[in-house]
């Protein structure tokens, strides 16, 4: 059943339209048929089709490029939006938005003219691989090569934990084109049909099954200099640069799924009944429906308050982290509560709850772990780690 939407402060009437807009395709297009196409495993390309050609694939870059021009305010709502419906087309619009800040910050003016239409007009479909094997939240130990050969560049290793790994139509990736640490890694725009590309089997995980999340090849594929982004060495800091943004991505489809599993939970509570009367009257349940309100409201509160901290040109990266981390821990919480509401009935799959409770447990691994988000507070409070 739709859920109620929350109460949102936007910014324009523009804005207003547009969220009305994701609503309706949320509700009638992604919804109804989520819970069956996640147990299927299916990828809804259809759907990022479809939400392209609504717009929604490109909204806080530049419209001269064919982006939405949308405050970062308004996109992460879309992305609640979307993620209540469904997290695999949420997460996958982030991913999506992760993969062009790369060309769409620091390529050329021509880089962005001759690629970014397509990527953000919705038939292109992006990846970000920045992961490998044995670099995960290390991510400047990464051993993928990047070697200049003329004109071109041949790039070789394994990318790991890559969403829309087979599917994607280009790759936003990140090599070692020098020496060791941070500052000899380059970013790279590889198209996903490169010859030598290739990607894995998809991981088997416990949720977000119509997600691919595959390891990704790379086997001597030749990329001409014209789509190396940014300059040679300048990879990490543009990686960390899109990581800030894209925690805020995912602190906002933490909300949505947060949302979404409150929703479903006071609409059981209000039809069923024990001791004749609607287990709705009982405080112990209500008490545990105004927990888990307060910390969606929370969790939105802060998303948005680093959305406009970005979008006012202001340092907002502490911010990001703590987003990430409040709103997926609280989706946690909220989803775990929205179960035992339900009770054996919530561990069923013939409701949603148990699906929601599955995928909140990805969001505070993904874009950074919480336990690193906690390390990145802490040095904004109180400086680096000392070296012993």
């Amino acid at each position: 059943m739709p859920h109620p939407a929350p109460h949102r402060h936007l910014p324009t009437d523009e804005a207003r339209e547009l969220l009305a807009l994701t609503r309706d395709i949320a509700q009638r297009e992604i919804a109804p048929q989520a819970s069956a196409e996640e147990d299927a495993g299916r990828f809804p390309r259809q759907t990022f089709a479809l939400i392209g050609e609504a717009g929604l694939l490109g909204l806080p870059y530049a419209e001269e490029y064919g982006g939405g021009g949308q405050p970062y305010e308004v996109y992460l709502q879309v992305l609640e939006e979307l993620a209540a419906a469904r997290l695999t087309v949420g997460l996958g619009v982030s991913v999506h938005t992760l993969a062009c800040h790369a060309l769409a910050s620091f390529g050329s003016k021509q880089q962005r003219a001759d690629h970014l239409p397509q990527m953000l007009g919705g038939s292109l479909l992006g990846a970000y691989c920045l992961s490998e094997p044995t670099s995960g939240s290390d991510a400047a130990s990464l051993r993928t090569k990047a070697v200049r050969d003329g004109e071109d560049w041949t790039l070789d290793g394994t990318k790991a934990w890559i969403t829309h790994g087979g599917v994607a139509d280009f790759y936003t990736v990140l090599a070692r084109s020098g020496g060791t640490g941070a500052h000899g890694i380059t970013a790279y725009l590889v198209p996903g049909d490169a010859a030598g590309l290739s990607a894995a089997l998809p991981e088997r995980k416990m949720g977000m099954k119509g997600s691919p999340t595959s390891q990704v090849h790379f086997d001597a594929v030749r990329v001409p200099d014209t789509r190396r982004i940014g300059e040679e060495g300048q990879g990490f800091a543009i990686a960390l640069a899109a990581l800030d943004s894209g925690r805020l991505g995912i602190a906002a489809c933490a909300v949505g799924v947060a949302q979404a599993a409150l929703d479903a939970a006071v609409a059981y509570l209000g039809e069923r009944r024990q001791f004749d009367r609607p287990i709705a009257d009982f405080q112990g349940l209500r008490f545990m429906v105004a927990d888990m309100a307060t910390k969606i409201e929370a969790g939105r509160a802060l998303y948005l308050t680093a959305a406009r901290l970005r979008d006012a040109g202001e340092p907002f990266s502490a911010q990001a982290a703590m987003a990430k981390l409040f709103c997926t821990d609280a989706a946690m919480q909220v989803t775990t509560d929205a179960v035992q509401l339900l009770g054996g009935y919530g561990y069923t799959a013939d409701f949603p709850l148990e699906r929601y409770m599955r995928e909140a447990k990805v969001l505070q691994i993904v874009e950074g772990t919480n336990q690193i988000q906690r390390m990145v507070v802490a040095r904004h409070l109180m400086g680096p780690e000392s070296r012993v």
